[in-house]
């Protein structure tokens, strides 16, 4: 439609170079007709594009309330999960899952909503682009290639379809997504998590020594993220696997010193009490995590 406004003006002016006659005014008027009517289009369309973008961005927001609400229910749970720490060990494991799987729906949500946040803006920034002046243009600016785009996919979708292999199973290819989203996209907040998913699965196969070092890497290079707890108590567990048993009584040890509120601290108890080795686990000092093993 813009480009129809463009010719329209352009057959304009070259009728107004024209001498003058009646045929020829009365082109002009039938062309000023149609550029007016045209400007009219192009200002309803920009009024209807800007009252979706309003409900759309209302929408984002409700559904980011959802997630906090969320999160505090999250919260509410861990502090009832404490409040039974005297129960059984086969009924803290199971909250704990329960958890641990609501963690994982509230990053997921998070990336989702990422993802349609950015879906907006981009087409805001389209939606500009339709009303800068086409090159060749005047005002237009010669059109430049864009910046190169990331082979890998958007972090979102990528770690969300990474997160789904890995909960069907699919472990040797959530472990090849898992690693293309630590190389792609390193600094995010949900790499600790990749990272700390790459231990679960190594973990799951058997491959405790390795599993060990990918939960190091959680614990060392991630020390802010949401995983830290649960990597070592799984780091503990796995030098337990291993027959380590000194090794992963200290890392439980470390873990409740740690993180004395978490759900992983009142699963370090339990098996602390199972190995009958609680009873030293609230004595001394805190203890320091077991050396790393690479």
């Amino acid at each position: 439609m813009k480009k129809s406004i463009v010719f329209a003006l352009f057959a304009l002016m070259a009728l107004a170079s024209l001498p003058a006659s009646a045929g020829t005014k009365e082109q002009l008027i039938q062309l000023q007709t149609t550029v007016q009517l045209l400007q009219d289009n192009m200002a309803r369309m920009q009024q209807s594009f800007d009252e979706r973008m309003g409900v759309m961005k209302d929408l984002i927001t409700q559904q980011t309330d959802n997630v906090n609400r969320m999160s505090g229910t999250v919260n509410n749970l861990q502090k009832t999960l404490q409040q039974q720490s005297s129960d059984s060990a086969g009924k803290v494991d199971n909250v704990s899952g329960q958890v641990q799987a609501l963690h994982d729906a509230v990053d997921e949500l998070k990336a989702r909503l990422a993802k349609v946040s950015k879906q907006l803006d981009d087409i805001q920034a389209a939606q500009q682009n339709m009303q800068a002046p086409p090159q060749g243009q005047p005002g237009g600016a010669p059109g430049a290639p864009g910046a190169a785009q990331n082979q890998a996919p958007p972090p979102d979708v990528l770690y969300n379809t990474a997160l789904a292999d890995y909960n069907a199973g699919k472990n040797d290819l959530a472990t090849n997504e898992f690693t293309q989203y630590l190389q792609a996209y390193g600094n995010t907040d949900l790499a600790g998590n990749a990272q700390f998913y790459l231990g679960e699965i190594d973990y799951r196969k058997g491959s405790f020594q390795a599993a060990i070092q990918d939960y190091n890497k959680v614990l060392d290079q991630y020390p802010g993220g949401n995983k830290g707890a649960a990597a070592q108590l799984k780091k503990g567990l796995a030098f337990l696997e291993l027959g380590q048993r000194d090794a992963g009584v200290q890392e439980l040890r470390s873990l409740i010193a740690r993180y004395p509120k978490s759900t992983e601290a009142v699963q370090a108890k339990d098996r602390l009490n199972r190995l009958g080795a609680a009873g030293a686990a609230s004595r001394g000092k805190p203890q320091r995590p077991s050396p790393r093993v690479h």
